[in-house]
């Protein structure tokens, strides 16, 4: 066979990792339960309980829970399975050729996923998309494939200070805007004549706590109905520029916060920790140690917030520090922990069985996932865009899931890919992939 040939050829059934395709699964349903109130509510109200008076209601306990407790954690075990999976990618095309190859497709095949996440963002408009910043991120990460599991924890670690040095780097800097402002506010402007460059910091503090302010926020979040109500061009126009800001100033202002959990993956599929390989005590003391620290740390994170009324201004000026990560990254450890104890257990094989065509086919679902929810909420579709209730747009997550669940077991009993897997690997190997099974064992891909 050419190499070409020999290097896309689909791998077995049976060398597939069982619990790497569960835990995709869980990790592109759990994404969804995170991203709903992006497509559902207007910004800024999807992180502000306080706009659609929803302080005292059901409404506000979900929104609590969900950011107590899973607030950033799918994401972060996505990110894990993303690194991991690149791991398992390049090392199985070094196990079958030498030279330049495995580059190659590697590159080839991040290069295509950076297309695809535009194509996410610019076309399906959702301004929340992940595959740019991994196509990005994931380039980066060739480079340390090859290190052990303790310097990939450690690389883990020091990108963890440096996105935490990062976000308070940012929050001190707001620090600054309201300080210098108020201390220009109290000059007596009939003694003292104000200098361009004093007029322009106040003018800075002003906007600032004017945009944070309950009438600010509700000016926004009007103009988030409107235009994702309203017409194509519109809407356009405002998310795509969404887009825009979340593709390239996430990348700058989150770089490290994806690296963390794909240095992360790395190190737990080479250590066997992801794939179950570990001592059972490993997984106990992941989901104690992690959501132990990580659920008391969100809660004093979400305190001042909701002490200072989610007013950003007042909590910039008083909070000392910004802590998310370290939160976050507590808590997605912690929830991996629960998780593959349940799989350890084997009490739970039923839904590791359910999730795993579901993980298979994570591509075409994550994609589907920003067109169907899309078409419901926008106004360019049914256009129930922040008409629903807080608690009750996660009936249509639900809905979702279920829709997903059945669609995967289907397609697979039929097709070796998910349709866009399958476009995915023949442009990465420029080869068409065979679609269809020849029967019921037939290969999958990886």
């Amino acid at each position: 066979m050419s190499t070409t040939t020999k290097l896309a050829a689909p791998i077995s059934q049976s060398e597939r990792i069982v619990i790497l395709d569960a835990l995709r699964g869980i990790a592109i349903l759990g994404i969804l339960l995170m991203n709903i109130p992006g497509f559902a509510l207007p910004s800024p109200a999807y992180g502000d309980p306080t706009l659609m008076n929803e302080m005292g209601t059901i409404n506000f306990k979900t929104w609590y829970f969900v950011d107590w407790f899973l607030e950033g954690s799918q994401r972060a075990l996505f990110s894990m399975l993303f690194g991991a999976g690149m791991v398992l990618f390049i090392s199985r095309l070094e196990n079958k050729t030498d030279g330049l190859w495995p580059a190659d497709y590697f590159f080839r095949r991040q290069l295509w996923l950076l297309a695809f996440g535009l194509f996410n963002a610019f076309v399906l408009l959702w301004f929340w998309d992940v595959l740019f910043h991994y196509a990005c991120c994931g380039m980066i990460l060739f480079a340390f494939r090859r290190l052990p599991v303790k310097k990939l924890l450690i690389a883990a670690a020091v990108c963890l200070v440096l996105q935490t040095v990062r976000d308070n780097v940012d929050f001190y800097r707001d620090k600054k805007v309201i300080t210098r402002g108020e201390m220009i506010a109290k000059m007596d402007t009939t003694q003292t004549k104000l200098t361009e460059i004093q007029k322009d910091q106040l003018q800075e503090m002003t906007g600032f706590k004017e945009k944070t302010s309950p009438e600010g926020k509700k000016k926004s979040m009007q103009k988030s109905l409107d235009k994702v109500r309203g017409d194509y061009a519109g809407f356009y126009e405002y998310q795509s520029e969404r887009s825009y800001n979340s593709e390239v100033k996430y990348l700058y202002f989150g770089l490290w916060d994806i690296l963390i959990f794909m240095f992360l993956g790395m190190a737990f599929y080479k250590s066997g920790i992801l794939t179950g390989q570990a001592p059972v005590k490993t997984y106990w003391f992941l989901f104690i140690a992690g959501l132990g620290g990580g659920l008391v740390l969100s809660w004093l994170r979400l305190k001042p917030m909701i002490d200072y009324n989610f007013n950003f201004f007042e909590y910039t000026k008083h909070v000392k520090f910004e802590f998310y990560q370290i939160s976050r990254t507590f808590r997605a450890v912690g929830i991996f922990g629960l998780v593959m104890l349940l799989y350890k257990s084997g009490w739970c094989n039923w839904f590791f069985n359910l999730m795993r065509p579901v993980g298979q086919m994570a591509f075409t679902n994550y994609l589907m996932q920003s067109l169907l929810v899309g078409l419901f909420f926008y106004g360019i579709g049914f256009g129930y865009f922040g008409k629903l209730e807080r608690y009750q747009i996660y009936y249509v997550v639900g809905a979702t899931w279920l829709l997903q669940i059945i669609w995967s077991h289907l397609w697979l009993r039929f097709f070796r890919f998910g349709p866009l897997e399958w476009a995915w690997r023949s442009l990465t190997y420029w080869k068409k992939q065979p679609m269809r099974k020849a029967n019921t064992k037939d290969v999958m891909s990886i």
